[in-house]
């Protein structure tokens, strides 16, 4: 089997670490630290993705909140639109006391667990994404795939010996004559 073909169950890390949307900020800060990771889904009661909390969600709380641009135009002051609704996004998020209110809002990508290792890399590549949730049938979480454990299976793969096709026909004729 070609390395791009592999299952993301072959590669995906089980034991994830997950939020709910009303856990306090500050412990889901904590626990990111004590595992050394940079992010982890967040889940519904019934175990399905509702949204990701990373580390940039966290920073928000620290940073400088630029204050909405404005515009003088014949005496007259305009905020501009989307500089208002951004201040009161980054706002909202550094007042944020519960992982729901400073996670990311949009239900993440995902992906099953018979999907390939070229279908994850490929989704990482063009959503400019860290890691993807792996979900069931039913979207509950099963399992994370992140970039890191997609490096580690292409090194694994270049320095495993080169199996030629030879090789292959020459250890099923030995099946063969075994069974």
């Amino acid at each position: 089997m070609l390395l791009r073909d592999t299952p993301v169950r072959d590669l995906m890390a089980t034991e994830v670490l997950s939020f709910r949307p009303d856990d306090n900020v500050q412990d889901a800060m904590r626990a990111l630290v004590l595992r050394d990771i940079d992010g982890a889904p967040v889940l519904d009661a019934e175990g399905r993705v509702v949204g990701l909390l990373s580390t940039a969600d966290l920073i928000v709380e620290e940073a400088r909140i630029p204050l909405p641009a404005v515009i003088t135009l014949l005496g007259a002051v305009m905020e501009l639109p989307r500089s208002r609704k951004k201040y009161e996004h980054d706002l909202s998020k550094a007042l944020g006391a519960t992982v729901g209110e400073v996670m990311q809002d949009t239900v993440p990508s995902t992906l099953g667990p018979e999907d390939t290792l070229e279908t994850a890399a490929t989704l990482m590549h063009d959503e400019d994404l860290e890691r993807v949730p792996v979900v069931d049938d039913d979207g509950r979480l099963v399992g994370i795939v992140g970039r890191g454990d997609i490096v580690r299976a292409i090194v694994r793969d270049l320095d495993s010996p080169v199996e030629t096709e030879a090789d292959e026909a020459a250890a099923e004729a030995e099946g063969v004559e075994q069974g």
